[in-house]
């Protein structure tokens, strides 16, 4: 009889699946949860262009809300408790975009803005940026900049059992040039302002 129980396979499928299942369960739950990601991301990806579009017309100023409504419910409809943020910066041309202000460098030069060295204030508002953008729409040629960021949970509640952090964010800038509905204004003259 002890023969016969050792020869018996009976059962050893059951008890590879077991062993094989919690692998292969994260695994599946991983890839769907990928899958649901790229297709977030697709989906902002459009909306965003599409938003950025109409805010480079004349009437997007007055259309804000709106414009950034739309963005919000679409992402909305696939990730329900989405947060979603917006961020328009606008530039004279695409040369400044993401630039940062001047500095009068004192040797050697670290690319921050130091006690005892001066800065250009390219976008007036008196201290020094790493980025020479001014918020908002612009005017009419500017360049915008303008940027979504989506925080949402993710699909599955893996993340946590695993000790990672459950929430997912993601961000898509878009770069597109006002329509000419009016002239643009001069590039301002910066003022040379000494550092903090």
């Amino acid at each position: 009889m002890i023969r016969a129980l050792r020869r018996d396979q009976a059962g050893a499928t059951l008890v590879e699946f077991a062993i094989i299942a919690p692998t292969f369960m994260i695994m599946l739950m991983g890839a769907f949860d990928l899958g649901y990601s790229v297709y977030l991301r697709a989906v902002l990806n459009g909306s965003i262009h599409e938003a950025a579009r109409d805010s480079t017309l004349e009437t997007g100023k007055a259309a804000e809300a709106a414009i950034d409504d739309r963005v919000e419910s679409i992402v909305q409809d696939i990730a329900k408790s989405a947060k979603v943020d917006f961020d328009r910066k606008s530039y004279y041309d695409f040369t400044d975009v993401e630039r940062a202000e001047t500095i009068n460098e004192n040797a050697p030069a670290n690319g921050k803005c130091d006690t005892g060295e001066t800065f250009e204030d390219e976008n007036g508002n008196n201290i020094w940026d790493s980025d020479v953008g001014a918020i908002g729409f612009g005017g009419p040629r500017d360049i915008v900049m303008y940027t979504v960021t989506v925080t949402y949970d993710k699909l599955f509640p893996l993340y946590g059992l695993l000790g990672m952090s459950q929430e997912g964010k993601m961000s898509i800038s878009t770069v597109l040039k006002n329509q000419p509905y009016g002239q643009q204004g001069d590039q301002a003259t910066p003022e040379t302002k000494p550092c903090p």
